[in-house]
């Protein structure tokens, strides 16, 4: 009988790397400088997001209408001047980039065969385009459904995928962010955090909701709505990362979801007059 599709993706790749090994034990010394190293990366990334969020969730919730009079912009224009701001586009998308980097530093110095534990080496891209696709597909529309629902509940802010200023460079500039969020969140939330967790101990429950709350905690900014949705991606993505799934299927998963919104709320919302 002929396998269906929704039952090979989620069964993720024929084992490449075994993920569920035990981890090596790490004397305390050692644990302590671990500690240390994911506080300092979460600091220097999606950690600070988070901890902003939290304070723009705060600000919006104490503002005048609460907070479904509030809206999220994302993707804003830096300046009115074409080129200064798609010089500011692509430092920011350069300069998010780069604690990515230092996590595969990281990675690198001291976990052996680090590019094939995390999924990042050369392996199938045609399985992990299929598997990323899968996955953007199963959490795509319920995240539509949780945005409407907290619309109508009032515990969500509008919403504005795209609030950069018309030009030629507008939808690559779109791609690229899509692209960018996608290697960070993924390569760090899930690649690094959750492979350091395992370093420390951690039983797999503590580092899948772990990893799943950092992924909620810095989209409070949009409201509550968003961050149930990203935290139960972030259970999803973690777990199937957790099965012996590959990052790169899931940076091919986010960035479908992110490419989808951005481009689409471009494309359609604001000519419909829906912005």
């Amino acid at each position: 009988m002929v396998e269906s599709a929704t039952a090979w993706w989620m069964r993720g790749p024929a084992r490449s790397r075994d993920i569920t090994e035990e981890p090596p034990h790490t004397e305390p010394p050692a644990r302590r400088r671990l500690g240390l190293e994911i506080w300092i990366v979460l600091g220097l990334s999606l950690g600070m997001s988070a901890v902003y969020s939290v304070v723009s969730i705060t600000a919006k919730l104490t503002a005048e209408g609460g907070l479904s009079a509030q809206t999220s912009t994302l993707n804003a224009s830096r300046s009115v001047r074409e080129y200064l701001d798609l010089t500011y586009q692509l430092l920011d998308i350069a300069s998010t980039l780069v604690p990515v980097a230092l996590v595969l530093w990281l990675l690198a110095g001291d976990t052996p065969g680090w590019r094939r534990r995390l999924g990042l080496d050369r392996g199938n891209g045609l399985r992990d385009a299929l598997h990323g696709a899968g996955l953007a597909a199963l959490i795509g529309l319920p995240g539509l459904l949780l945005y409407v629902v907290g619309r109508e509940l009032g515990v969500t802010t509008t919403i504005v995928a795209s609030g950069l200023n018309e030009h030629w460079w507008t939808i690559p500039v779109l791609i690229l962010q899509a692209v960018k969020n996608a290697v960070l969140e993924e390569v760090i939330v899930v690649g690094y955090l959750m492979n350091r967790l395992r370093r420390l101990d951690w039983p797999w429950v503590r580092v899948i909701g772990a990893s799943a709350l950092l992924r909620g905690s810095y989209h409070l900014y949009q409201g509550f709505g968003p961050f149930v949705g990203n935290a139960i991606m972030g259970v999803v993505f973690a777990e199937w990362y957790r099965r012996g799934g590959r990052v790169w299927a899931l940076i091919v998963a986010h960035t479908i979801l992110d490419v989808v919104s951005f481009v689409g709320y471009d494309l359609f919302a604001k000519p419909l007059g829906l912005a």
